[in-house]
């Protein structure tokens, strides 16, 4: 069954608002467990990309599959970046300097 059309755009609007609801109201504490966790859908999003351009069979499908993987693979590879600047911040100045000497 292939979700076609306005009931399309109805569901990705209504996950982009429940998303927006969501996030917004996460205590600042929480924001790295979350980010960890966000990478491991990205994760996902990255494989359902390699997936889906695996059965590309156009010219067409085969670009924008492969443009979607390297933007998958970018937002992953992002937000682990960014994790990782987040945890440095909670670390003390001397794990700081000793990271930094290695």
């Amino acid at each position: 069954m292939a979700i076609e059309g306005f009931v399309a755009i109805y569901i990705f609007m209504l996950a982009g608002f429940a998303g927006f609801e969501v996030i917004s109201r996460v205590p600042v504490i929480l924001h790295t467990p979350l980010m960890s966790g966000s990478n491991f859908v990205h994760g996902i999003v990255v494989v359902g990309a390699m997936v889906v351009l695996g059965h590309a069979e156009t010219l067409p499908e085969q670009i924008i599959g492969f443009i979607a993987v390297l933007l998958a693979a970018g937002n992953a590879v992002g937000g682990y970046v960014v994790t990782e600047r987040m945890l440095d911040m909670f670390k003390s100045k001397d794990e700081q300097k000793k990271g930094a000497q290695e």
